[in-house]
């Protein structure tokens, strides 16, 4: 197996559904890539340009990557400021096309910013990447338009996975009972809406393959459409790799491939209806969230929270949806070795571990009646993230709405770490997972295999060509997330499995001055002894061996992270010293003018051109009798082969490397530049300045101990606690409350309400305080607190009613809602904006301040009575705040290259006034009748001879002093007179 194909990120598709019945789901599997389309126009790219210093050797370095990434000319970014896979177009890995992006590039892209703001201050950039995220990859209501048939007591119907392609179509069958989703209905009244918060895997932004269906757009618009589409790759079984896809679109109106559109190719039902069907890859949305929780820590330190608390917000709602990654697949319950064995019934079907996908799909007739929606029954180490899962069940700004979402992470977390020391083995390595589900189908394990919680082991979990636990990447991407957990929390779990594997790591790490080798393919051999959480096992059978070593620059910068998270919280001096070496040495060796690259040779492009020769070989499976048609005419059917349905692959610029090699040649190499491993570098840059840099002194002094701990008021049910600020070098970012030794609770200021507590009960309470390094605070002297006495009433009031807005502005809303009854009286009124408390009120009136203009929030009140009960929220108002128009002070600069009838124009915006805009809007008028016929970073639209153009979603602020480079290509018929009159927000501008 060419070693290359490895490099995939390995993500699964799920796919196409039956119709008749109500929804099927067959299997889903690994990824790797493929081809050609080089882009024709200039990138809309996030540009912050004006920084370009920083404090510190390694911050200096993140600002120089950062700003090679965010240059248009070297085409990280589509004309829509989408990340690409690669900059390259021909590269064959989980995206079979180096313009498609996957939900795995916009975690990294977040990550990225978030550090940017840490290095900078500006947190506007990171808001904009999720804006930009949440509208091309997180599916758009229109593009799930039937989720309100969805029906969680029936979920799906099952179909089996099968271990080659050629035993699909997988037949649906309705005799298998699916569980009940314990989640689906808590989600829907906890938002209002039937719609899914999550990532899908992959999308073409180019609409390289032609199917068409850009974001809320509509379903198989076609090869004519512009802007992103979402496909799908992956579909049919363990044994598919990259090189056997079929690729084939998200939304399925029958348009393309064979009679039943590209159904039929993987589920087997008596009829088919048009379908949407989206997967989501669980580690890149936990990654996200890990991201947005840094972001929250370090603009938290800077006394910048407010700035992208919205922001951390839609993370923690995310993470609500992310649960359904903690399910079996059909909802059966955990230890199933049959396909009779018990549905579940609730959470008896939550292995809690992350999994390799979640899934949701419905009719696209919206009269249709049917929607579904799966988790997933097989779990990899790699996919773990207890960073994410601790965020999401500790920090209070991170905690998800849902009522039962605090604990399912938190019992996620645990899963988690018993998972790796279940799987860790002799030597250091971290070996594949489990599965629920064996073979595909909840089959029983062969004979002595060893179990967790009743999920078998599996070596290689999910996909086999090649096999999904060999590449030494899964490791690092994992473990870098139990280093920073381990930092965050300094949790003696984490440490023990990081102080096996770190040497581990480190031992066959070769690294210099100008040479240095990782870990690339890994071998396993025996397997974990069978869970036992009282009693653990040594694991003395399995066995991890390093193959050979390699350059893979992505995860030799995430391995750095890793070790800088490690070394700092643990002081090791090795990881320390190795972390700065692979840094160095990539900065030194590595660069070009495009970021950080290494040479690859692609033996695995042989198979380009392999076509299947038996049921068992390499090549693309299509069912006799089967034929179909891409977008662009290429033939579906017996016989072809990755580049045969791919015939645009040709016209690639790189292509004639490729040929030649299929031709007798020797392999061809490439020097890719993939974004996820770019940004991977970029972010250990700024992370080893943070924690280890030459430019300060990493802080290792914990903040002072809170003091005043006293008790603010309290009832029979709640004790609201409040102290005094701590201090700290580097800023603390909260406060964790203890009762006793249970944490129950964190907080970012000096105020913390614990409930649900018993009446006439003594409690005790201490505080710990956090700052941005990571160091925690002594505990402060404890707060004996006895509740008050219970009235021996136990009745809430009832549910505040007639939630309405009184009065809003652009920065306030004012609200209104009738009032609740009780039995001892109401006594007051808690006011939450989202999952925060934001304020209480004795009357019926409230003024939520500080807003930001031109945002929605959501708001529900509780009542309180003098006996402590709270009631049920009300209903949730929606509540978009008033947009402001600021006014301006500018200078525009308009310059203007001219060829036939065509030009390309430069525009700089520059605030001169003195204080920042919010939001810009430009307007000229052509002189000559010339026409815009395509702009790049700003929306362009024109009316007659008046252009207009509007910030975009990352550059809507303008700090005083600070401009804008925006322009677009041009038509002219002879005569290309620049405009002289310009206005910014309706006020004129200088011209120069």
């Amino acid at each position: 197996m060419p070693r290359l194909t490895r490099r995939r990120s390995p993500w699964l598709a799920l796919a196409a559904v039956g119709a008749a019945s109500c929804v099927a789901l067959s299997g889903a599997v690994p990824a790797l890539g493929a081809p050609p389309a080089p882009a024709a126009v200039a990138a809309a790219v996030p540009v912050q340009a004006a920084v370009t210093t920083a404090t510190g050797e390694y911050a200096q370095r993140f600002l120089d990557l950062y700003n090679q990434i965010h240059d248009p000319a070297n085409g990280y970014f589509s004309p829509q400021g989408i990340p690409y896979h690669s900059i390259e177009t021909l590269i064959v890995e989980a995206p079979d096309y180096g313009h498609e992006t996957t939900s795995e590039a916009y975690s990294f892209w977040m990550w990225l910013e978030a550090s940017y703001g840490q290095v900078t201050g500006d947190w506007a950039p990171f808001n904009a990447a999720w804006t930009t995220m949440e509208k091309y990859m997180i599916p758009q209501a229109a593009d799930q338009p039937t989720n309100s048939f969805y029906n969680p007591s029936k979920p799906a119907t099952f179909a089996a996975e099968y271990d080659h392609p050629s035993k699909y179509p997988a037949q649906i069958n309705s005799g298998v009972a699916s569980g009940v989703d314990p989640i689906g209905a808590e989600l829907k009244t906890t938002y209002g809406t039937s719609d899914v918060y999550g990532m899908h895997w992959i999308a073409d932004v180019d609409n390289r393959y032609g199917f068409g269906g850009s974001p809320g757009g509509g379903c198989e618009t076609g090869p004519a459409s512009t802007g992103t589409s979402y496909i799908n790759t992956f579909q049919r079984g363990q044994q598919e790799s990259v090189w056997e896809t079929i690729t084939q679109p998200s939304c399925d109106n029958f348009r393309y491939g064979g009679t039943n559109g590209f159904l039929d190719l993987f589920t087997k039902d008596s009829s088919y209806a048009k379908q949407w069907k989206y997967t989501n890859a669980p580690d890149a949305d936990s990654r996200a969230i890990e991201a947005a929780y840094w972001a929250f820590t370090w603009a938290s330190a800077q006394g910048k929270a407010a700035d992208i608390a919205p922001t951390v917000a839609k993370a923690a709602k995310m993470g609500d949806y992310l649960r359904y990654s903690l399910f079996d697949k059909y909802f059966k319950t955990i230890g199933c070795t049959s396909t009779s064995c018990a549905a579940g019934t609730g959470r008896d079907s939550a292995h809690y571990l992350q999994s390799w996908y979640y899934a949701w799909g419905g009719a696209t007739d919206t009269s249709a009646g049917w929607a579904w929606r799966i988790g997933s029954s097989a779990s990899h180490s790699g996919y773990q993230n207890p960073m994410s899962a601790w965020a999401l069940s500790n920090v209070s700004a991170l905690t998800p709405k849902s009522a039962t979402a605090k604990a399912d992470w938190a019992k996620s977390l645990d899963r988690q770490l018993e998972f790796y020391q279940w799987l860790q083995s002799t030597e250091g390595g971290i070996a594949g997972g489990a599965t629920n589900s064996w073979g595909g189908a909840y089959g029983t394990p062969p004979a002595g295999t060893s179990t967790f919680y009743g999920m078998g082991y599996q070596v290689a979990p999910v996909y086999n060509d090649p096999p999904s636990n060999q590449w030494f990447g899964m490791q690092v991407w994992s473990m870098e997330r139990v280093a920073e957990y381990y930092y965050a929390t300094g949790d003696a779990r984490a440490k023990k499995v990081l102080d096996k594997w770190v040497p581990w790591a480190i031992a066959n790490t070769t690294v210099g001055a100008t040479t240095w080798a990782i870990p690339a393919t890994l071998a396993w051999t025996g397997q974990p002894d069978t869970w036992n959480a009282t009693t653990p096992g040594t694991n003395a059978g399995l066995h991890v061996t390093v193959v050979d070593k390699g350059q893979d620059v992505g995860i030799a910068g995430d391995y750095a992270k890793l070790l800088t998270y490690y070394g700092a919280k643990s002081g090791n001096a090795a990881a320390k010293t190795t972390a700065k070496a692979l840094l160095d040495v990539m900065w030194a060796t590595n660069r070009d003018t495009k970021g950080i690259s290494t040479t690859e040779t692609r033996t695995d492009y042989a198979r380009f051109d392999d076509v299947l020769t038996s049921t068992t070989g390499d090549g693309v499976y299509v069912p006799t009798g089967w034929t179909g048609k891409m977008p662009n005419g290429d033939a579906i059917k017996a016989g072809v082969s990755f580049l045969d349905i791919r015939s645009w692959y040709k016209n690639d610029p790189a292509w004639p490397k490729v040929q030649a090699y299929l031709d007798g040649g020797a392999a061809p190499t490439f020097n890719y530049h993939r974004f996820w491993a770019q940004a991977a570098i970029a972010t250990a840059l700024a992370d080893y300045e943070l924690l280890l840099g030459t430019g300060s002194t990493p802080d290792t002094t914990a903040p002072t101990v809170p003091t005043g701990l006293t008790v603010a008021s309290k009832t029979a049910t709640s004790v609201s606690l409040t102290w005094t600020a701590s201090t700290d070098a580097v800023g603390v970012t909260g406060y964790d409350v203890y009762r006793g030794t249970t944490l129950v609770g964190t907080a970012t200021g000096t105020t913390y309400t614990d409930s649900g507590l018993a009446a006439s009960t003594a409690y005790s309470y201490t505080v710990r305080a956090r700052d941005a390094a990571g160091n925690v605070s002594a505990a402060s002297t404890a707060l004996a607190v006895t509740t008050s006495a219970g009235t021996g009433d136990t009745t809430a009031p009832t549910v505040p009613t007639g939630l309405t807005v009184a009065s809003k502005t652009a920065t306030s809303v004012s609200l209104t809602w009738t009032a609740s009854t009780d039995a001892v009286g109401v006594t007051g009124y808690d006011l939450y904006r989202g999952a925060a408390l934001v304020g209480t009120a004795t009357g019926t009136t409230y003024t939520d301040s500080g807003l930001t203009a031109s945002t929605a929030y959501s708001y529900t009140v509780r009542a309180r009575d003098a006996a402590g009960n709270v009631s049920a929220a009300s209903t949730a108002l929606a509540v978009t705040t008033n947009a402001t128009t600021p006014t301006a002070s500018c200078k525009v600069t308009y310059t203007a290259n001219s060829w036939n009838t065509g030009f390309t124009a430069s525009v700089k915006v520059t605030n001169t006034g003195t204080t920042a805009l919010s939001s810009w809007s430009l307007g000229f008028a052509f002189p000559s009748g010339q026409k815009v016929t395509q702009g790049w970073s700003a929306n362009w639209s024109q009316s007659g001879t008046q252009v207009t153009a509007t910030n975009a979603a990352w550059n809507g602020t303008l700090a005083a002093g600070a401009s804008a480079d925006i322009g677009f290509n041009g038509s002219h018929t002879g005569t290309n007179t620049s405009p002289t009159a310009f206005t910014l927000n309706g006020s004129t501008c200088t011209t120069g």
